[in-house]
């Protein structure tokens, strides 16, 4: 059947060639191209010359004589060959374009027929294949830099939880000196820490190893004297935390039905036992690393514990060490913004480094990948990486911008006095609460052209940040602040209005210890640093409010105080 349709050829009647879905030339001996069916012509450009058309095509070829142009024509080769030629050839447009084809010669008689097979969507197919699998690897590379980032994650909110209890607990402590109140309200943190369902304090008795139930979530275990096992005893008599599973709380005590953790925590002052902290919980997670916050709690407690029953004894000493105390209060602030910021500073040091490390790789691989899109050729494709590739780069650098903002606001290395642009510190304050404001709360800001001032600009960013946060937690649904920034008469005025819902007691907010939001929220020493901060700039804070319109807090700083 193939002798007889070449035969057919042969005889002129090329035209059947059209019928073919493949481009087909037909050279005759005279290297000529006698017949180009209607495929070719579509897909190749018109030539009158074979050789013009040969110097487009090209393919692999080892040859000896590499000077010999014609040696690298699949053309050339095939018209030269005495038997049938294959061989995968490229081809160049004028737009430099690659179209890949299989290429089949054949000679009958005189003429020499050729048929070019597009294999191109095959080779662009195997390519995209190819990058598919690269970008399986990176995103099996992304999802392994995600799962660091959530350890982190945890273990940054593991320490934030311990360092919320002590937190809480020393606030409790400043805050009261009754000893009922504050071993009640330390049972209620604690037991919330631990999931506790019973908590109390059971005070030592002199001279043998029993307790005296004193204060307790639940009041009817008040009075109750009660004896623990050996190996607790131990525990408390070398002042250590004591945690075990157990049917029965201690001695005299009805089993539970289930077996439950049972911790015992020693409260000491200086050498003498002062009674203990019994929880039980239902939980069955190790406690290993919160127990260590509970020697750091057992040392407030007993101190605090010993300072109650003095007060008791010593209440007509009190109006003589009133100022004595104010000062105490105000080196208290002091040190524990000062630790507060170191604290900060290291965690974020830390976040911050353990960030970039994962976002460099990131950023790498996000510009190889833009490298990539370029050789794709279908055009929808390329747009759909292109716009993958433009997202991922807007969250790098949102996140590196992050980064660069959380390292300028901590400054532990700019501790010193030195000028400092003021609109630029608020905003570098707006850029770390953005999460809180972003499409619930609108900013406006009216900045002068200030000058210079000179100041202490960590600090001065902790007072934007506190004033800017009460202000966000103010507005409960949406909001404006509106912040206005002047210089006149030598002195910076800064004004945060907010559209909250006011405060009810204004003439208490710059108290240590005072705060409108719920337990385990606020600390109330916010605006009592901000104000220590102010007066350090020998600069003035105040506060106008009003129930559901809001608040605003207008800060005067003379420039030239720190000269």
């Amino acid at each position: 059947m193939l002798n007889g349709l070449l035969y057919n050829i042969l005889m002129g009647k090329f035209d059947i060639f059209n019928k073919f879905s493949s481009a087909v030339v037909v050279i005759n001996s005279d290297k000529e191209a006698v017949f180009r069916n209607n495929v070719f012509r579509r897909v190749f450009p018109d030539f009158k010359n074979l050789e013009k058309f040969s110097h487009k095509l090209n393919y692999n070829v080892c040859a000896l004589v590499s000077n010999d142009v014609k040696v690298h024509s699949p053309i050339e080769q095939a018209l030269n060959s005495y038997q049938d030629f294959s061989a995968f050839v490229t081809y160049q447009t004028s737009n430099n374009e690659l179209f890949y084809y299989d290429m089949n010669s054949t000679k009958k008689n005189t003429y020499h027929i050729i048929v070019f097979t597009d294999v191109t969507a095959k080779i662009q197919l195997a390519n995209i294949n190819l990058r598919n699998q690269n970008l399986s690897k990176k995103i099996s590379l992304l999802e392994n830099d995600k799962k660091n980032l959530s350890k982190i994650k945890l273990q940054a909110q593991s320490q934030a939880m311990k360092l919320l209890l002590l937190n809480n607990i020393s606030n409790i402590i400043r805050e009261s000196i009754n000893t009922s109140v504050i071993l009640n309200s330390a049972l209620n943190e604690i037991a919330q820490m631990f999931g506790a369902f019973r908590a109390y304090y059971a005070g030592a008795i002199v001279g043998v190893e029993t307790f005296k139930i004193t204060e307790s979530l639940d009041k009817n275990d008040i009075g109750k004297e009660i004896n623990f096992e050996k190996n607790a005893n131990d525990c408390i008599k070398k002042n250590k935390v004591s945690c075990v599973t157990c049917m029965k709380e201690y001695r005299e005590a009805k089993p539970f039905r289930e077996i439950v953790q049972r911790v015992i925590l020693p409260i000491y002052h200086l050498n003498k036992l002062l009674g203990v902290i019994v929880l039980s919980t239902k939980q069955k997670n190790k406690f290993d690393d919160t127990l260590e916050v509970l020697n750091g709690v057992s040392s407030q407690l007993g101190n605090a514990i010993i300072q109650a029953e003095l007060y008791k004894k010593n209440e007509q000493m009190v109006k003589d060490l009133t100022k004595t105390l104010k000062e105490l209060k105000d080196t208290q602030l002091k040190l524990i913004n000062s630790e507060k910021m170191a604290s900060l500073g290291q965690l974020i040091a830390g976040v911050a480094h353990e960030i970039n490390t994962p976002v460099a790789s990131i950023k790498s691989n996000n510009e190889i990948m833009k490298k990539m899109i370029k050789l794709i050729r279908e055009d929808e494709t390329q747009a759909l990486f292109k716009e993958i590739n433009e997202i991922d780069s807007e969250a790098i650098s949102r996140i590196n911008r992050l980064v660069v903002s959380l390292r300028k606001f901590v400054r532990l290395d700019e501790a010193e006095l030195q000028e400092a642009d003021i609109n630029k510190e608020i905003d570098l304050t707006l850029d770390l609460i953005r999460h809180e404001t972003k499409n619930r709360i609108e900013i406006v800001k009216n900045y002068s052209n200030l000058p210079p001032i000179k100041c202490y600009p960590n600090m001065l960013n902790q007072v934007f940040m506190n004033i800017l946060m009460n202000a966000v937690h103010a507005i409960k649904d949406k909001g404006k602040i509106t912040i206005d920034t002047s210089y006149k008469n030598e002195n910076l005025s800064v004004k945060i209005k907010d559209t909250g819902c006011g405060i009810k007691e204004p003439d208490k907010i710059f108290f240590a210890g005072y705060t409108t939001k719920g337990v385990g929220v606020g600390t109330g020493l916010g605006l009592a640093i901000s104000q220590k901060i102010i007066e350090k700039h020998n600069g003035k804070i105040s506060v106008k409010t009003k129930l559901n319109e809001g608040s605003e807090f207008d800060i005067t700083i003379p420039s030239g105080w720190g000269i």
